[in-house]
C-alpha cells in the first residue's frame, strides 16, 4: 500500500469523515437511560473487548435475555459461565480495566455499545443472583459505565445478519474437530471430537 494514500493524522481523518454532530453525539450519555435499559434487558449476547500488555481480546458472552444485570444506572454485572478457560480478557482487566461491550438482539438492527472500566468480583451475594440450574458463575464482571450509546442498523442491514435467507449450513464449513486436527497435526480434534461435541457442550453450559 502506497504511503501517499494512507491516513496518518486526525486532520486528514476529519477531512474525510467530518466531525460527529446531531443524533450521533446526542445519543451518547454516561448512564443507562430508559431506552437503553430496554435494549440491555432484551439482549442475550454481548461481545466484550479488553486490552492488555500482550494486545487485545474480544470474547463472546451469552445467556438468556437479560443476563447482563443492571445494578444501577452506571453499573452492569455480567456472569462468567464455563468456557475454554483461556481467561485472556480477565488477564487484561487485571492490568488495564478499560472495557468495551457490544450488545446484539436477535432480529433487531440497532446494537448497543458501552465503554467503561471493569473489575472481577467473587462476592457470594452477587454471584448467587446469577444461579442457573443450581450452578453459580465462576465470577462476575462488574462494569462501570463511562459512555453508552446505540449504533444504527446499517451494518446489520447490509450484512443481512438476521435474514433467514442468508443463513449458512454449518456442514458447508470445516467442523471444529477438523480445524483443531489441522492445527494440532492430528493430536487433538477429529471425528470423535465432533461426535461428542453436542453432549459435551450441553453438559458444560453451566
Amino acid at each position: 500500500m502506497s504511503g501517499e494514500h494512507r491516513i496518518t493524522t486526525l486532520e486528514q481523518l476529519e477531512a474525510l469523515y467530518g466531525k460527529p454532530s446531531g443524533p450521533a453525539v446526542v445519543k451518547e450519555v454516561d448512564r443507562i437511560s430508559k431506552g437503553y435499559r430496554k435494549l440491555i434487558e432484551a439482549s442475550p449476547f454481548v461481545a466484550i473487548a479488553t486490552c492488555g500488555p500482550e494486545g487485545l481480546d474480544c470474547s463472546p458472552k451469552g445467556d438468556p435475555a437479560g443476563f447482563v444485570r443492571i445494578l444501577d444506572d452506571q453499573t452492569l454485572a455480567i456472569p462468567d459461565r464455563p468456557g475454554n478457560n483461556r481467561i485472556d480478557g480477565f488477564r487484561n482487566i487485571l492490568r488495564d480495566p478499560r472495557i468495551a461491550l457490544l450488545f446484539l438482539i436477535p432480529g433487531v438492527g440497532e446494537t448497543l455499545r458501552v465503554n467503561g472500566r471493569a473489575s472481577i468480583s467473587i462476592d457470594p451475594e452477587l454471584m448467587a443472583g446469577f444461579t442457573i440450574n443450581g450452578k453459580l458463575p465462576r465470577c462476575v464482571l462488574v462494569v462501570h459505565i463511562e459512555a453508552i450509546f446505540f449504533h444504527c442498523s446499517k451494518a446489520i442491514v447490509r450484512s443481512k445478519l438476521w435474514d433467514e435467507a442468508t443463513k449458512i449450513d454449518r456442514k458447508s464449513l470445516p467442523s471444529t474437530g477438523a480445524i483443531i486436527a489441522e492445527l494440532s497435526q492430528g493430536q487433538f480434534g477429529g471425528d470423535d471430537y465432533d461426535r461428542t461435541a453436542p453432549e459435551r457442550i450441553k453438559a458444560g453450559l453451566y
